[in-house]
């Protein structure tokens, strides 16, 4: 008993100590990154600096917009394109795929998961970008040419480069988590649903998706964040212009781009703060929109379960 005691006692203890240090890891990466910040907030003030558009560390003018809308574009751009194609992914390797045919694509999905984002975003440079510019944008301007989300001249690296490729990033993440969350139910809610008389196709959307909601939010979750935080593929493809897109086509920024890209050539101290302010933007957008995704989530699962 002493034995087991102690042996349950350092458990614990061990327990404790992972849970306090990642929150003491989070606190101290947000007090480095807002004390690292305070001058440019100081200088330009807080709401200047998030809501303008002029980034000239010439001039001492710092504005947070253009990159922070080109982080919210990209991403939804992303979710909007990952999500469904991940959740229908998911359900052909459970529901229709054979296994012999279902286990070796899932480990070609997982693996897609494993590739380094620099090879992503050659892939996007070389053969995404021109696929934009020569098929996928003219004939979005054929077929819609009164909307102003497709106008501009064809140049293939922009925003909806960057949405396209993040998606293709996002896709492992979300289809890996669906389908974890789909084959996690009974069989029992497949084989019930059979025997009344629905559909395959029924049971998928009847049946099966409103059980695993509150996964599949779940899913997006994840893939929201790994949408938020990438770098270097999105550098490669977005076009790195300081100016509010007018349209997918038009050249952006994000927020992890700019100081992957600026933090090197940072002269002064204003400006080394300036960029230490976009990470703290970034770091609390990816908070909230997590946290509302969070408490979609839980209300999905009080709501389904």
């Amino acid at each position: 008993m002493t034995r087991r005691v102690t042996s349950d006692t350092a458990f614990q203890g061990v327990l404790v100590f992972a849970g306090v240090g990642g929150l003491a890891l989070l606190g101290g990466i947000a007090w480095v990154v807002g004390t690292m910040s305070e001058d440019a907030f100081r200088h330009v003030g807080f709401w200047r600096f998030l809501v303008g558009t002029t980034w000239d560390p010439v001039a001492g003018e710092f504005g947070a917009w253009p990159a922070l809308l080109g982080t919210l574009l990209t991403s939804a751009l992303a979710l909007v394109l990952a999500l469904p194609l991940g959740f229908a992914v998911a359900v052909f390797l459970n529901e229709v795929a054979p296994a012999r045919l279902a286990s070796p694509l899932s480990a070609l999905v997982d693996l897609l998961a494993a590739v380094p984002s620099v090879i992503y975003g050659l892939w996007g440079l070389f053969v995404l970008a021109p696929a934009v510019r020569d098929h996928v944008q003219p004939a979005l301007q054929a077929v819609l040419p009164d909307l102003p989300f497709f106008r501009g001249p064809p140049l293939g690296v922009g925003v909806l480069c960057a949405g396209v490729l993040l998606a293709v990033m996002v896709l492992p993440v979300v289809t890996s988590v669906a389908r974890e969350v789909l084959r996690a139910l009974p069989d029992s809610f497949r084989e019930a649903a059979l025997a009344l008389g629905a559909t395959r196709f029924e049971v998928v959307r009847r049946v099966l998706f409103p059980a695993a909601r509150s996964g599949l939010l779940g899913a997006g979750v994840l893939g929201l964040g790994r949408a938020l935080g990438e770098t270097m593929a999105v550098t490669m493809v977005i076009g790195n212009r300081h100016d509010v897109p007018d349209s997918l086509f038009a050249p952006g920024y994000t927020l992890a781009a700019v100081i992957a890209n600026e933090f090197s050539e940072a002269f002064s101290p204003l400006y080394l703060s300036a960029l230490a302010g976009l990470a703290a933007v970034l770091m609390g957008t990816t908070l909230i929109l997590n946290a509302g995704a969070r408490l979609l989530v839980l209300h999905a699962r009080g709501r389904w379960s």
